[in-house]
């Protein structure tokens, strides 16, 4: 079975063209925590800790209650099907994070107004692409 990854390397995904904010804004707690919450969460307490995958995969399983012992084969028949990256991430598109992919693919958040943001936008070693827009043209 051909599995897929949402994985980049060295790659920073810029905030959405239409992203609503003029700077970085923490998503909303609500009830039930919501998939903004949840990659927030994990990227800002463990900077390049996680890969995308590893992101992805893991606010699916909380999301969908899947236990410890169910995670290997529930990863590998979530990965056999293609599954949107990082670019549809709300944090992106929505919050005003930049999220950067360094070299051995592990993933970090950064607010657009911060100086880091700033050098990895002016990098020219880096790969930039946009977070995917809300709305379309």
């Amino acid at each position: 079975m051909k599995l897929h990854t949402t994985n980049y390397t060295n790659t920073l995904i810029e905030i959405a063209e239409d992203s609503p904010v003029a700077q970085a804004q923490i998503p909303p707690e609500k009830k039930e925590k919501t998939l903004a919450n949840l990659q927030y969460e994990k990227l800002i307490k463990s900077p390049y800790t996680y890969s995308s995958d590893d992101i992805v995969f893991e606010c699916y399983a909380i999301k969908n209650d899947i236990s410890e012992n169910e995670k290997q084969e529930e990863r590998e028949k979530f990965f056999s099907k293609g599954q949107p990256c990082l670019r549809c991430s709300p944090l992106a598109k929505k919050y005003g994070f930049g999220i950067h992919h360094n070299s051995e693919g592990k993933v970090a958040l950064f607010p657009m107004e911060s100086e880091e943001y700033q050098m990895l936008i002016n990098d020219s070693s880096i790969t930039k692409t946009k977070a995917m827009r809300s709305k379309r043209k």
